[in-house]
């Protein structure tokens, strides 16, 4: 990667709807939304609502299909000038396989992250990073099938991230992506119902930030390989603070939605704090909390 800044999965759309805001070349990897093998027209409005430290969404993978994917949006991501990692997900260990193997066959795709903690969708959902044992399994069918590098994206939502962590690590994955959102619920009080169609939700923004470092660095701690921290990430000393939690990059998602401009002013903020922190290459902070 040219920087460690890249924009989300489900934030970022297919990149073009960011494309007329800034050049994506400038950033280090653009995330596409999680793609699945069929088209899903996602969950019924309301679907989103705004709360005072970011946002719960239940979306229900809304996306083209891989077809579609494939033909109609990885032209675009394939030209802007940036690394691209295409976000998969299935509902059976089956269609994480077909998903890999489909995309592995494209050209212009850097890495492939498999989405194995999605919260707000019946099928699948938590059931591949809530147990080690079924993150290892689904890792080790996917990896065979690929020489692209494989993202694990973890979830918040266990008892043990570290243990998820080891059997993605254990079963081949070349990084791991953390966090996924955090379950939440919003209530509206006059009619005693979710605020969102689907009831229950993903939860992210600013409010998780402190969540998502801990997770990190839990994370960190237990695994040698990579590590792509997301969660509440809106400014350069944000990253900052997750890069000595332990990643190596970070993904900027929800507060692109307040702001579309906020990966590359992270970027142009990026020099003078590490000036100041008397830090010559990002890189050096990795791994340098003191506990």
């Amino acid at each position: 990667m040219t920087n460690p800044v890249w924009l989300a999965s489900g934030t970022a759309g297919y990149g073009d709807e960011l494309g007329r805001f800034f050049s994506l070349s400038e950033l280090g990897a653009i995330v596409s939304k999680t793609i699945t093998p069929e088209p899903r027209p996602g969950h019924p409005p309301p679907r989103t609502v705004e709360l005072p430290h970011g946002m719960l969404n239940a979306i229900g993978l809304a996306n083209v299909g891989t077809d579609a994917f494939i033909k109609d949006k990885l032209p675009f991501l394939r030209n802007c000038g940036t690394r691209i990692v295409v976000n998969v997900a299935g509902r059976k260990i089956d269609e994480y396989v077909e998903q890999v193997e489909r995309i592995s066959a494209c050209d212009g795709v850097d890495l492939i992250e498999l989405n194995l903690s999605c919260p707000n969708v019946k099928e699948g959902g938590m059931e591949f990073s809530a147990d080690a044992k079924m993150a290892e399994k689904t890792l080790r069918r996917v990896v065979d099938k690929t020489t692209i590098p494989i993202l694990a994206k973890l979830s918040p939502n266990v008892t043990s991230i570290g243990d998820i962590a080891r059997g993605a690590e254990a079963g081949g994955a070349a990084g791991l992506s953390v966090i996924n959102t955090l379950v939440g619920l919003a209530v509206n009080i006059e009619e005693r119902k979710s605020m969102i169609t689907f009831g229950m939700g993903g939860y992210s923004g600013p409010g998780i930030k402190p969540i998502a470092l801990a997770m990190v660095y839990k994370a960190y701690r237990a695994v040698h390989i990579p590590i792509v921290g997301i969660g509440g990430i809106a400014t350069a000393r944000d990253v900052v603070e997750f890069m000595i939690a332990g990643a190596t990059c970070v993904q900027v998602g929800t507060q692109t939605y307040v702001t579309p401009t906020t990966a590359t002013t992270i970027l142009e903020e990026l020099p003078r704090i590490l000036s100041t922190l008397k830090v010559e290459r990002a890189a050096d902070l990795i791994g340098t909390l003191q506990l």
